[in-house]
């Protein structure tokens, strides 16, 4: 079978690219990842999981961009994401009010910042223009937050390859000083994490854990799923215990039942946290939380720039390669 590096090396050869992009073969399968090209076809299929109780995260897919007007554009579009979400149909924002939690060294965060918010945005800040300087990227940030702050919002800043891990986390502390509607994500599979994971704690934001999805060097992130899996668990379970609000974002069954019984014998509530999935992946998984009475929240993804992530996504299941090669032996 063909495993993860090979994929993530593979997905970067031109040749195979275009063939991606072009194939009907892929189609299927692309369409079971991503939402769509537009945000009017992303919130459609919001709606349909917000009628689920899931909550939703849309992602407006795209990194590194190019020059200074390419990520204005992404910054207008993050902004037209937030402004729709203010006006998607009352009903659909009914699912879960604000909670009455009491923030962990947070207690200045305003009433109507506290989660679990129905709808919410995540970006990128090589989408906002990172690499072409620090303070750009830091003003677009800052013009996003402040949006999302008035209408009592969320936005989550992604993360993205090791090497703006720190970027990142010095962008969040930065941006943090003004606004406390902001958070980020956490990659366990890195070294560096469990520094990371008590950093987030004592600043008192909002962190997504994920296992990561990028190819790194083996001098900076384990490259053995065990190894990954007992950082993730160990990290969640001190995010669960010490951190804010935090997002444990895995579709892995095994873990997650690791973790609800740790949360049963901790007698942790529900509502001081969620599970986060990635759209298309494990539905019956959703569902089944849901019902059982935990906060549920998918990544929505849309855009053209869709192929660096659905990549990573068949990068994490292999299977689903193989289904296309065995459709191009047949003919």
């Amino acid at each position: 079978m063909l495993t993860r590096t090979l994929i993530l090396k593979a997905s970067g050869l031109s040749p195979i690219q275009k063939i991606v992009r072009s194939s009907r073969l892929f189609k299927p399968i692309v369409s079971r990842f991503i939402a769509g090209d537009d945000l009017e076809t992303a919130l459609g299929a919001s709606k349909k999981l917000l009628d689920k109780k899931i909550r939703i995260t849309l992602d407006y897919l795209g990194e590194n961009t190019s020059s200074e007007e390419e990520a204005k554009q992404a910054v207008k579009v993050y902004c037209e994401m937030l402004n729709r979400i203010n006006v998607f149909p009352e009903a659909d924002r009914k699912l879960g009010a604000p909670s009455a939690l009491i923030p962990i060294n947070t207690k200045d965060i305003p009433e109507k910042l506290k989660p679990p918010e129905p709808l919410n945005i995540s970006i990128k800040l090589t989408q906002c223009g990172l690499d072409q300087g620090i303070d750009f990227c830091e003003k677009n940030l800052l013009e996003v937050l402040w949006i999302a702050e008035e209408s009592g919002n969320f936005v989550r800043i992604d993360m993205e390859s090791s090497a703006h891990t720190e970027a990142t986390l010095k962008m969040l502390e930065m941006a943090w000083q003004e606004y406390k509607n902001v958070g980020t994500v956490l990659q366990s599979y890195l070294h560096r994490n469990d520094e990371d994971v008590e950093r987030i704690i004592e600043m008192g934001a909002r962190c997504r854990l994920v296992k990561g999805a990028y190819l790194e060097p083996p001098d900076i992130a384990y490259s053995d799923k065990l190894k990954v899996d007992e950082a993730f668990v160990r990290q969640a379970k001190r995010l669960l215990v010490g951190g804010f609000y935090p997002a444990i974002a895995t579709q892995d069954e095994a873990i997650i039942n690791e973790l609800k019984k740790f949360i049963s014998g901790k007698q942790i509530d529900p509502s001081r946290f969620e599970f986060q999935m990635l759209y298309g992946i494990r539905r019956d998984l959703q569902e089944s939380l849901t019902a059982e009475g935990f906060n549920v929240r998918v990544y929505v993804p849309f855009g053209d720039s869709w192929y660096p992530y659905f990549t990573r996504r068949l990068a994490e299941r292999p299977a689903n390669v193989a289904f296309i090669v065995k459709s191009f032996l047949k003919g």
